[in-house]
């Protein structure tokens, strides 16, 4: 068995060359040719091989791209740890929340349009939001219930954009609001977009709009409004107006056989738990999760952060203006926002001011040099997925790094995410 996964190792490991595929980045470089050290890279290398050797992880896949070239492109260990196939540098992987930015990419397009504006209610594209009611939980002894009472203002595109909108998530957390969403089913892979709005707008909020930070399905619901503004389901509206564009050939909601069969997988093991977010071929879903729902590479996701980070543009196509991206790079809680009790759960990876972090659209930004326990910098932006992927972009270095990783375990996702910031700029000359 170490001699087969020694083999793996060294055959699924693959150094940046010139030639990474029709629709790659359009250059790659030695490290030192955009500052950084091979043999400081080295120690990346290690350490997710050792990670893999031991069973930790079944596999991964890691790019850095600096100055706009590919510095380093490495997979390692298994696709499918079961099936005894080695990890590809083309490996796709369910990304889950990291679908989020490229949702807000979506509506912010539309709004570059004058399709749809920010400050706007949410009920002006979608008018069964309009006069939501607030769960409010109050005890009778040893009992909970909830009272209801109005919603003081209504949600904004914006409060959806920031999750500030009150919705949560009924998967995370068990709040009488989190029973109601999960006994209606709002994440039922095979309903549409349409149903679920029609399901969200029967259920309480778990917070007045604008009070508080709680991570939520609000994304969701912007990827239904740019299906209504646009007249595209939002998978169609992705391939063919952002993937496609960018040369991201293999990020879609839907996989084709050839797709399918470099789709990466969770190891099964003893006590691993499986994916919150899963992607089933055998029956693929009918909903475009707009805050979850997207397949892709860590090639096409580094492509997507080169444009976020070009301002907009890559390879001669524009999808936003470059005071967009700024906008959505910009930290958009107001002072004295709560946060949810789930926010607080996520620690490190959510957007807390103990740790210098704000929350831009579909987007975390850092906001200080201090107070992280991470290293980056000031203006880097970042969001994960809670399969395990993970991406920042720091325009200060001009540096993109993309994780590609199945794992659900919160701890192993905060473990790998803190780990490869401390192993890519340790390696900074």
């Amino acid at each position: 068995m170490n001699k087969l996964l020694g083999g793996l190792l060294a055959t699924a490991l693959t150094l940046v060359s010139g030639s990474i595929g029709a629709a790659a980045l359009p250059k790659a470089a030695r490290p030192e040719a955009v500052g950084l050290s091979s043999q400081r890279l080295q120690r990346l290398t290690d350490a997710f091989n050792a990670d893999v050797g031991s069973g930790k992880i079944p596999g991964a896949v890691v790019m850095i791209v600096r100055n706009g070239k590919v510095a380093y492109s490495q997979s390692f260990g298994f696709q499918d740890r079961a099936a005894g196939s080695a990890m590809r540098p083309d490996s796709i992987f369910r990304i889950a929340s990291m679908t989020k930015p490229i949702t807000i990419v979506a509506a912010l397009m539309l709004a570059e349009e004058g399709k749809l504006q920010l400050m706007d209610p949410a009920s002006v594209y979608l008018p069964q939001l309009k006069n939501l009611q607030v769960g409010v939980e109050v005890k009778d002894g040893a009992e909970r219930r909830l009272v209801l009472e109005p919603a003081r203002r209504e949600i904004t595109v914006q409060d959806l954009m920031r999750h500030t909108s009150g919705m949560t998530y009924g998967i995370f957390g068990d709040s009488l609001v989190q029973r109601a969403y999960r006994a209606a089913g709002t994440m039922d892979d095979q309903q549409t977009n349409a149903q679920m709005i029609d399901k969200l707008a029967q259920l309480p909020l778990a917070f007045q709009p604008g009070a508080a930070f709680e991570y939520s399905m609000s994304n969701d619901v912007v990827g239904r409004i740019v299906e209504v503004r646009s007249g595209l389901d939002l998978n169609r509206y992705i391939v063919e107006r952002i993937a496609r564009p960018l040369g991201m050939r293999d990020t879609a909601f839907l996989l084709d056989d050839e797709q399918t069969a470099r789709l990466a997988q969770a190891q099964s093991a003893p006590g691993a738990p499986p994916l919150i977010i899963g992607y089933n071929p055998a029956k693929p879903p009918k909903w475009f999760s707009g805050g979850g729902g997207l397949l892709s590479t860590a090639e096409d996701y580094a492509r997507f952060g080169q444009m976020l980070l070009n301002g907009g543009e890559l390879d001669g196509v524009r999808l936003l203006s470059r005071k967009s991206v700024e906008l959505m790079t910009s930290d958009h809680l107001p002072p004295d926002v709560g946060y949810g009790a789930f926010t607080l759960e996520l620690g490190l990876t959510a957007p807390l001011p103990q740790y210098g972090q704000g929350y831009g659209l579909g987007l975390g930004v850092r906001k200080e040099a201090g107070r992280s326990m991470v290293p980056g910098s000031v203006g880097d932006y970042y969001w994960g997925g809670a399969t395990g992927p993970y991406f920042w972009v720091d325009p200060q270095e001009k540096l993109i790094a993309v994780m590609m990783l199945q794992a659900s375990d919160i701890q192993l996702r905060t473990h790998y995410r803190s780990l490869l910031r401390n192993l890519v700029y340790q390696a900074l000359q």
